[in-house]
């Protein structure tokens, strides 16, 4: 057995759906192995094994949506916490953003199982991405350092040329370096940031390492996804033609 893994393990590896959606999809019969039909949780599988979904498992990913949110400050990406109100309650049809080009009809079930890909603090505001899709879950989450995030962040304080240059490379977190960033300044008072998989509060504390005081902090762009125009508190579906 020590050759074999998980069947849901080895789908989502894959890059066919999330551990949530292969239990869902082993159970309902709609995994073939070798071009056989495999239904029992807990089958496991070599690696050169052919695993594909049916027709009707891809059919049913389709009608999985992905929603482009416009966070305020306040609102919580993940499971709230004490305080905090869950950004997912932002999602109604009358915070639906009218530059929505989709083509989808707001339904009650798009809000069925809608998770957040990836997090922004609670202070921060701009894109959260929420998603259905286990595909798109995974790949922003368990991939996230193959996407650029671009944030504006607003700062007390001047910034000498030789901040910039330490904000892009030379600082370290909890003992560890942090990856090269790409840093500029828009104005005085505002500063530009591209980030890959960067870890919770990066921004502020890496501000704090060089006597910045950060005011605001806003996503505009996750990989080929920008923010756009949409507005604060407003959402939109992601297109089927769009791409991270």
């Amino acid at each position: 057995m020590t050759d074999t893994i998980r069947l849901s393990k080895r789908m989502t590896e894959l890059g066919l759906c999330s551990r949530r959606e292969a239990d869902e999809f082993i159970e309902m019969g709609l995994v073939k192995v070798d071009g056989v039909v495999v239904n029992v949780l807990g089958s496991r599988v070599r690696p050169e094994q052919t695993i594909e979904l049916t027709r009707q498992a891809t059919a049913l990913q389709a009608e999985r949506v992905t929603i482009l949110l416009n966070k305020p400050v306040g609102y919580g990406s993940g499971p709230s916490e004490a305080g905090e109100r869950p950004a997912w309650q932002l999602i109604k049809p009358e915070t639906r953003s009218p530059g929505d080009r989709s083509g989808y009809t707001f339904l009650k079930k798009h809000l069925n199982y809608l998770a957040p890909a990836g997090k922004l603090d609670v202070d921060s505001s701009g894109l959260l991405v929420l998603t259905q899709d286990g595909r798109i879950a995974r790949k922003l989450m368990a991939k996230a350092a193959d996407f650029e995030q671009e944030f504006l962040v607003w700062v007390e304080g001047e910034v000498p040329d030789a901040v910039l240059e330490q904000l892009r490379h030379g600082l370290s977190l909890d003992g560890e370096a942090l990856k090269p960033a790409k840093v500029s300044r828009q104005s005085d008072t505002q500063l530009r940031f591209v980030l890959r998989d960067p870890v919770r509060r990066q921004i502020r504390r890496m501000a704090e390492l060089v006597g910045l005081r950060v005011t605001a902090v806003k996503r505009i762009r996750i990989g080929r996804i920008a923010l756009g125009d949409l507005a604060q508190g407003q959402w939109r579906y992601l297109t089927e033609h769009e791409r991270f």
